[in-house]
């Protein structure tokens, strides 16, 4: 006598299918984005629209996983670790940027940043590095310079008590050793004239470039360090400006104090 088996097929759950499958196609969205602009193949709206995209798929991803997990966990379906992948991918696709966005997101609309609002240091080489839809180089005045002091009040000048060639030797070795690409270099010439450093930063992730100019003026204790972040497009620059200028300046005074 033949035995016959009962064969039950297990579901497989598609919203924890497509959540996986979205959360997947966010990370060449999000790293062509980046590719492009940092090849010059795109300008910086469209590689903002691009990432944006990405992280909308990332976030779409991540949203499902979470409603296909709870479906699954009722339903006793198949799936649950696509969901969890969906939704692990999401949050490491999403983390930064929420981050940078949480931090910023309360601050006034600045993109330019300097120590000195009411003398800042002057792009002169970057005048002509900066493409023509890009901010302008022109510090942007006295509205500008209330907000910062406000939201910003400790990004102030730094005086050294060192020579001018040593406060620009300092500099110019944290600039090098972040990476920025150096654009022009004028080193102080006694009391005559003002040291001076022209570099682009760029972001991590998405290449975006910040210009930065970095002056050392001589004084009569020593020398007196200003710094300038402007960033290149948009309107907001999320407190990232303000970071590195205030980075800056912490690890000069640093460097300053173990040469005492």
């Amino acid at each position: 006598m033949l035995k016959r088996s009962l064969y039950v097929e297990e579901r497989q759950s598609g919203l924890a299918a497509w959540s996986l499958r979205l959360a997947l196609f966010a990370i060449p969205v999000i790293a062509l984005a980046a590719g492009l602009y940092r090849g010059g193949i795109l300008t910086f709206e469209p590689a903002l629209a691009a990432l944006s995209t990405g992280l909308v798929l990332a976030f779409c991803g991540g949203l499902l996983g979470i409603v296909a997990f709870v479906s699954i966990w009722e339903s006793g379906w198949k799936g649950m670790g696509k969901a969890v992948g969906a939704v692990a991918i999401s949050l490491v696709l999403l983390a930064g940027p929420a981050a940078v966005l949480a931090r910023g997101i309360m601050l006034p609309p600045l993109t330019d940043i300097t120590t000195d609002p009411s003398d800042p240091p002057r792009f002169r080489a970057m005048g002509f590095a900066r493409p023509r839809e890009a901010n302008p180089v022109d510090y942007v005045g006295a509205t500008a310079a209330v907000l910062q002091r406000a939201a910003y009040p400790s990004i102030k000048p730094i005086d050294l008590d060192a020579t001018p060639e040593e406060a620009f030797n300092t500099v110019l070795t944290l600039v090098q050793k972040r990476h920025w690409r150096i654009v022009d270099l004028v080193p102080p010439r006694g009391g005559v004239r003002d040291g001076q450093i022209e570099a682009i930063a760029t972001n991590p992730v998405m290449g975006f470039r910040t210009d930065v100019v970095i002056r050392v003026r001589p004084t009569a204790k020593g020398a007196r360090v200003d710094i300038r972040s402007a960033s290149r497009y948009g309107i907001h620059d999320l407190g990232e400006n303000a970071w590195r200028v205030s980075s800056l300046m912490t690890d000069l005074s640093a460097e300053r104090r173990k040469k005492r």
